[in-house]
């Protein structure tokens, strides 16, 4: 004879939440654990081991961080730096800047891409804030960076790190000549296009096969995987997102070499993220 499940009394007269409290801890009560079939747990678990090999291989050469990983150091007073990706062809770090920190008047000899991820900073004369974008195009002439409440920025295609290198900037912005004039998209600037269903992008700037955009996916979105011609970085800015089975979140950052391909992009509740990659998508055959 099957014992007769009798849930727990809920307190009518209590508060919401006790309510609510009661109602989960009577129903989980009630959920008896299903135990498989003989054999199918070993199949179950044999399917789930392949699964998550697959899934390593498949991400093998990416470079994933997360916002409680890497090493921050001292880069100048109320200024410290930590190290996304040391590419061959483009270095990508956060800067995080005090309240009052400054770095120095330097030239660009490679194109900067800045994405503002907190608080605002002034770029010589000019002000960007939480969700702008600005790139100081090679050649250019960058007046000093400050900030009088702080700053978060992620930055693509710089010397930090790289004592000669920075140098050569800080020297050279002293020659005569300001270069070309930097762009700068600010968060409410631009013009979103359908890309997929509940997909939308942004495009920021493109130069030859490469272009910088942002993502926008409404909650159950789907796009599916693709290869990369071209390096890509992505940062998640806003939501949740899944590449493949990894599910990153804001302030966490993955970059494909090139030719390597990514697995399907997916979101349950909806995602912003910025990536710089190969200006044309093309999906991956599917046999």
């Amino acid at each position: 004879m099957n014992k007769q499940f009798v849930p727990s009394p809920v307190p009518l007269d209590g508060d919401d939440a006790q309510v609510s409290e009661a109602i989960a801890g009577s129903l989980s009560e009630a959920l008896l654990p299903l135990q498989p079939a003989p054999g199918r747990g070993v199949a179950m678990r044999k399917r789930l081991l392949e699964r998550a090999h697959a899934s390593r291989e498949q991400s093998s050469g990416f470079i994933t961080v997360r916002r409680d990983e890497g090493a921050w150091r001292p880069l100048a007073g109320g200024v410290r730096v930590k190290l996304l990706n040391d590419g061959a062809v483009a270095r990508s770090v956060l800067v995080e800047l005090e309240p009052g920190g400054v770095l120095p008047v330097h030239r660009h000899h490679e194109h900067e891409e800045c994405v503002v991820l907190r608080g605002e900073a002034q770029l010589g004369e000019r002000t960007v804030r939480r969700g702008d974008y600005h790139i100081a195009l090679a050649g250019s002439r960058h007046g000093r960076v400050s900030t009088k409440s702080g700053a978060l920025l992620y930055l693509r295609g710089v010397p930090i790190g790289k004592p000669l290198e920075v140098a050569r900037d800080l020297v050279s912005a002293w020659l005569p000549g300001n270069g070309a004039t930097p762009i700068t998209v600010r968060a409410d600037e631009g013009q979103w296009a359908d890309f997929l269903p509940g997909v939308q992008t942004k495009e920021l700037w493109r130069e030859g096969g490469e272009r910088s955009m942002l993502v926008r996916m409404q909650a159950g979105a789907h796009v599916p995987g693709h290869p990369h011609p071209y390096p890509e970085d992505c940062l998640l800015l806003d939501g949740e997102a899944f590449i493949g089975d990894t599910l990153f979140r804001p302030g966490e950052f993955q970059h494909a070499p090139a030719g390597s391909v990514h697995q399907d992009l997916t979101s349950d509740v909806g995602a912003l993220m910025f990536v710089h990659g190969a200006a044309e998508y093309t999906p991956v055959a599917r046999m």
